[in-house]
């Protein structure tokens, strides 16, 4: 995302959804400009195309969010035979954000300016159980930020590590225990844009911060709380499904 005043770019997952038109249509009727570009963050060969047109059409990009990403809210105990969870989440979460951001890093840098927004989870704080594969993958994307932020410090591009907790999209639909819970995309939007433009090192939760402490004050209790959820609260019909789907 460019800095006001510039052209917009806007990356958008493989199939172009009528929502992307729409927010494009929206930017336009009010007197922007936007562009819409198509990836699979997956697909190495896909990221490294979406890194070269957009360079080609503008340039540099002087903010970066990196929002994509993929969840899965399983037990580990019923993992055993899907390796291939780990591996998507790393793809999705981890290794395209990583790529796509290495890609545009050299221009900012060039220009002495540039800021990443990752979007991570406040379960990189709370280690929640049922989603192992998913935290770690974003915990991965987290430190990445956090480190790209000091070895770019002189250069003036810096990075923001948005811990957020569950948003009420399509993502949350499988598991019933999120019915009602969690904050609009409206607002996590607004929190984004806050980001761009306050340029914090990470952006946390009351409950998230907490808890981080929690870890690390008392561990085993952390645990104890943490394995007491876990038991509470089943696996989804549709995590329990998935696994006799492929056994």
């Amino acid at each position: 995302m460019p800095r006001p005043g510039a052209t917009r770019s806007c990356c958008s997952s493989p199939a172009v959804p009528p929502s992307l038109d729409r927010v494009r249509e929206a930017i336009e009727a009010e007197g922007g400009t936007a562009h819409t570009y198509v990836a699979d963050l997956a697909d190495h060969d896909s990221v490294d195309a979406l890194v070269s047109r957009v360079l080609a059409d503008h340039r540099v990009v002087d903010y970066l969010v990196n929002n994509a990403g993929h969840s899965i809210r399983r037990s580990l105990v019923l993992t055993h035979d899907r390796f291939h969870d780990f591996e998507r989440m790393m793809a999705v979460n981890y290794f395209g954000p990583v790529r796509l951001t290495m890609g545009l890093v050299p221009a900012m840098r060039a220009q002495r300016f540039g800021h990443v927004v990752n979007i991570v989870t406040w379960g990189n704080q709370i280690r929640a159980p049922k989603f192992a594969a998913y935290i770690a993958a974003k915990s991965a994307l987290d430190v990445f930020g956090r480190i790209l932020g000091r070895e770019l410090f002189f250069d003036n591009v810096t990075c923001t590590n948005m811990r957020v907790q569950i948003v009420r999209t399509p993502m949350i639909g499988p598991t019933t225990a999120y019915d009602g819970r969690g904050e609009s995309p409206e607002h996590c939007a607004e929190r984004v844009v806050r980001a761009l433009e306050d340029r914090p090192i990470t952006v946390d939760g009351a409950f998230g911060t907490f808890y981080a402490a929690f870890n690390v004050v008392t561990p085993r209790l952390a645990d104890l709380v943490m394995a007491l959820a876990h038991r509470h609260e089943p696996d989804s019909a549709a995590a329990r499904a998935s696994v006799t789907a492929t056994r």
